[in-house]
């Protein structure tokens, strides 16, 4: 079973980044999946969306072919944002438009990450439910997690954790985890079965 690691973050270096850093070791040591895929937008930033990709444009299929191989090739995904202004990142969203109908990311599980310097985390959970999906079928697990105060917890260095919060972030980190695991095992005999082809309804109504 393959994971994919989606850090939405804009910035080279990131609280979200260090996140899935750990996300991806904690997967991995839990024997959760047996490979990951990280891809951190803020270090591989892509280009706005546009027709082009549709029209099988050459310079499109160069940018995206590798990536299309990791996204078709993970049976579920970790999606990490932070909160800018109230909102997901624009490269997040734009990269989540890149492979909308065409199956790579169809009735595959995903679980939402939000982090948040403070007491935010919220907004980016609803926005992502409410306006990510209908194309792509990505399927967001009715379990979410906000790290709040995110630069008190999952550090390196375990003096620079909050004695009282990162026991239960690792907690519910593991509870969500082992969730995801469930549901990409489950979620490959629904593929599988033929009954979420695309063929006739490539768009999500």
């Amino acid at each position: 079973m393959k994971i994919g690691i989606i850090c939405g973050s804009h910035r080279p270096v990131s609280q979200s980044g260090k996140v899935a850093r750990y996300i991806e070791n904690r997967l991995l040591t839990q024997n959760i999946c047996t490979s990951t895929w990280l891809y951190d937008l803020g270090g591989n930033p892509l280009p706005l969306w546009d027709e082009g990709i549709w029209s099988g444009d050459a310079q499109w299929q160069e940018t995206l072919q590798p990536l299309t191989q990791n996204v078709t090739s993970c049976d579920a995904f970790v999606i990490i944002t932070p909160e800018y202004h109230g909102a997901v990142p624009a490269g997040l969203k734009n990269f989540l438009l890149m492979w909308a109908g065409g199956g790579e990311l169809a009735h595959k599980p995903a679980l939402i990450v939000t982090v948040s310097v403070a007491d935010g985390g919220s907004y980016p959970v609803a926005e992502l439910r409410m306006s990510s999906y209908k194309n792509n079928r990505l399927c967001y697990l009715p379990e979410h997690l906000i790290i709040r105060n995110v630069e008190s917890v999952f550090n390196e260095d375990p003096e620079e954790n909050n004695p009282s919060a990162q026991p239960y972030f690792e907690q519910r980190l593991t509870y969500c985890l082992e969730l995801l695991g469930e549901y990409a095992a489950a979620f490959r005999q629904i593929r599988a079965s033929g009954k979420a082809s695309l063929k006739d309804y490539s768009s999500g109504m």
